[in-house]
């Protein structure tokens, strides 16, 4: 296994990883069993309506895989997952096709492909997009407006407050009361899925593919690889999502390593160094400070007007997660503002995200969200473990903010209201392989760390790990990461990483000093 790795912070974020997997071990299991189904049919037809044009759809051949709800029920109800081919521009095609795993998990494959554009893909090779079930071009989309509707309105709210999460419960029941009594919540989960991958292969008379995987696809693509490995001829890894520790826990390694990543940077340049000394420790004390006193605020959000925006701490936890490796640049700034008494730049940009609830409800089946998280994450793993994490990564902040993960406030109570099983077993095992393999990261994903890559790569013999400096979730976005990516699915054994090296982190904004 080779490693490309610039920084020295990561050293640090790897020790932590012991820490996390202690917590959540692999148990052992089989396979849930299935009975026998007529094989999935691809039915051809016109590609997927989707809410924003999908330029890769111009040319492609498009259908629908008919496939079992649920396989451990004989003679049970189908659906149908939006397929779209993308024609090697080469014919006929010389390589393996690429099949492409969307993240979220509830993006769609085929409304926002993860397929990178800064290179073709499909010289020699067709491309495959991969509706998941559950998503929005799915015959049974688990589309939750009424969780949309609260994301738009937390951000007036106090992050991490129990009356916020009281909020967010009874949205989620409310999604829950509406889909369950039409779908079987339980079977949308990443085994179906995976078992979903085997049935499009054989549909599309294929005998070996390769697979690309973005953030939650990670995940399905590890447990893809266990299930269907002799198929797969290589398998590239974007932002990993571990399934064996999958949860609360994994989520505060990522984000104390890019919080270092970042503060180091500015270190770094000695312009940042001298306009905003100590910025670590100003970030860590607003945290303490915002937990206490909240600021609030009012921003102009385009198409909304003006927006309440609260921020606590753990908003501007939330806030920092969000910016991390995406607008890194302003990240120093809007920290020193907010501590001179101007929220502005933060509630802007935190709240942007999220009160645009007809795009968030067009892209992320949030229904999908909730099924795959409170089946195969949080049933394994307790509290204390999750805990002992945040601890860890952040010990001076309030127990309050540590005890809402990075990404997934109040995701336990949302779980309980939606009310899925807990899946098998085997849906944590650990992954080994001997497939080619590929694992990129960007050195500022708070996410998903570089150390999950590490992580996993350690179970993968023929692997090449590559972190891309200052970059943060989603590799195939960045140039030098779409060329590796493109490299490798060339030459899974010695894919070219020439472009790593030169790579630099962008300057940091510098405002004029106050008057």
């Amino acid at each position: 296994m080779r490693r490309l790795n610039k920084f020295t912070v990561f050293a640090f974020a790897v020790a932590l990883v012991s820490g996390a997997c202690s917590n959540s071990s692999s148990p052992s299991g089989s396979t849930p069993s299935t009975v026998d189904h007529p094989p999935a049919q691809f039915v051809a037809g016109s590609c997927a309506k989707t809410p924003e044009p999908v330029p890769l759809l111009a040319n492609a051949r498009c259908g629908q895989l008919v496939v079992p709800v649920d396989r451990t029920k004989a003679d049970g109800p189908t659906m149908r997952l939006a397929i779209a081919i993308i024609p090697s521009e080469m014919q006929p095609p010389t390589k393996e096709p690429i099949v492409f795993l969307q993240g979220g998990p509830g993006l769609d494959g085929i409304a926002s492909p993860a397929v990178p554009s800064a290179v073709s893909l499909n010289h020699d090779r067709d491309l495959i997009l991969f509706g998941q079930r559950g998503t929005q071009t799915s015959s049974t989309p688990l589309l939750c407006p009424e969780q949309d509707k609260f994301y738009a309105a937390r951000v007036g709210l106090v992050y991490d407050a129990p009356a916020t999460g009281e909020l967010d419960a009874q949205a989620v029941k409310e999604c829950r009361d509406r889909l369950a009594p039409t779908n079987d919540l339980a079977a949308y989960n990443s085994t179906e899925s995976a078992y979903d991958l085997i049935d499009l292969r054989k549909a599309l008379g294929l005998e070996k593919w390769a697979v690309f995987s973005h953030s939650y696809g990670t995940t399905l693509a590890l447990i893809y690889v266990n299930m269907d490995g002799p198929a797969i001829a290589a398998v590239a890894y974007d932002g990993v999502t571990p399934p064996s520790v999958g949860g609360m826990a994994w989520t505060w390694p990522s984000a104390r390593a890019a919080f270092d990543g970042v503060m180091q940077a500015c270190e770094a340049q000695a312009a940042c160094k001298d306009r905003y000394p100590g910025l670590s420790a100003t970030f860590i004390r607003l945290v303490e400070q915002l937990e206490k006193n909240p600021a609030t605020t009012t921003v102009d959000i385009p198409g909304h007007g003006a927006t309440k925006v609260v921020i606590d701490g753990g908003t501007l936890l939330t806030w920092f997660v969000g910016m991390s490796g995406r607008l890194t640049a302003g990240i120093p700034a809007a920290i020193d503002e907010l501590d001179h008494g101007n929220p502005q730049t933060v509630a802007m940009q935190y709240a942007s995200g999220w009160v645009n609830t007809e795009l968030s409800n067009a892209t992320v089946a949030t229904g999908l969200t909730l099924s795959i998280w409170c089946s195969e994450w949080v049933p394994f793993e307790t509290p204390q473990a999750s805990m002992d994490e945040a601890k860890k990564a952040f010990p001076d902040f309030p127990d309050s903010v540590l005890a809402q993960a990075p990404q997934l406030a109040f995701l336990r109570e949302e779980c309980a209201a939606w009310n899925v099983p807990k899946a098998a077993d085997s849906v944590r095992n650990v992954t080994k392989s001997d497939i080619p393999s590929l694992v990129v990261t960007g050195s500022f994903d708070a996410r998903t760390g570089p150390m999950w890559g590490e992580y996993i790569a350690k179970d993968l013999s023929h692997a090449t790990v590559v972190v891309i400096p200052g970059w943060g979730h989603g590799v195939f976005l960045n140039p030098c990461g779409a060329t590796v990516i493109a490299s490798f699915f060339d030459d899974p054994g010695k894919p070219d990483t020439g472009c790593v090296g030169s790579v630099q982190i962008p300057d940091f904004t510098i405002l004029p000093p106050r008057q």
